[in-house]
């Protein structure tokens, strides 16, 4: 039988496809655009259901913490918990179940924890030159009462072993967010924002990867009027069990 070859997708191509992507969205009416500095840090833990019962192998598991500060890294201004629950499809293919919580203090603006809803489905496409990642999430935004948002969130992502170093890999990905509706609180129907993110990846071993680059985050605000641009360092750690 002869072996199965991943198709061979020339690097420039790839480079190219990420600088579109960093193209920054633009809504043709932007009255004022404010940069700022700060970080993200978060740690992902995903695993199979199976420590519980060999029968549940195919069910996974999703659990996530971030802390992410702005103001030229003065403020603390939000945390997220996420959890959920999915099911392997195949070795590339899974569906999830989640719900995330999103306490959040901007300066200058009133307390909120936001409280999200979701299904998400991912997809891993491993090729010659590194591997890809597709997921899409469609979340419930639970605001303020009774008002729903629903925000769609499209990710793209791209891994890259260097042959020097296998541990060590470049990591792109983008990942852009819409509001399917009109709400007081989470703003009009559209665009919603970008985040870019550039930087590498060490894997220690096969349970434990941490990432470590840059995270362009733009934001469009409720009345698509103007714009937000953070400039992020952002860290992470991946365990997998």
């Amino acid at each position: 039988m002869r072996a199965k070859k991943h198709r061979n997708i020339p690097l420039v191509t790839i480079l190219g496809f990420f600088a579109a992507l960093a193209a920054t969205p633009s809504n043709g009416h932007a009255d004022e655009l404010t940069e700022d500095a700060g970080s993200w840090i978060q740690v992902v833990g995903e695993g199979s259901l199976k420590f519980l019962d060999s029968s549940l192998e195919k069910g996974r598991i999703w659990l996530e913490g971030q802390s992410r500060f702005d103001d030229d890294w003065g403020h603390w201004y939000q945390g997220m918990a996420r959890a959920a629950l999915g099911y392997s499809l195949s070795d590339r293919a899974t569906v999830w179940a989640g719900y995330t919580w999103l306490p959040t203090q901007n300066l200058g603006k009133p307390y909120i924890s936001q409280q999200d809803i979701w299904p998400a489905f991912r997809y891993v496409w491993p090729t010659d030159i590194g591997t890809f990642t597709f997921r899409t999430m469609v979340e419930s935004n639970f605001l303020r009462g009774d008002q729903v948002r629903v925000r769609p969130r499209q990710m793209i992502r791209f891994q890259h072993p260097l042959e020097l170093e296998p541990r060590l890999s470049l990591i792109a990905w983008d990942e852009v967010f819409v509001r399917l509706n009109d709400t007081k609180w989470g703003g009009e129907a559209g665009f919603d924002q970008n985040r870019i993110f550039a930087g590498l990846g060490w894997t220690f071993n096969p349970n434990f990867r941490a990432e470590l680059g840059y995270l362009n985050q733009y934001i469009d605000d409720n009345k698509h009027q103007n714009e937000t641009m953070h400039h992020l360092i952002a860290g992470s750690l991946y365990i997998n069990f």
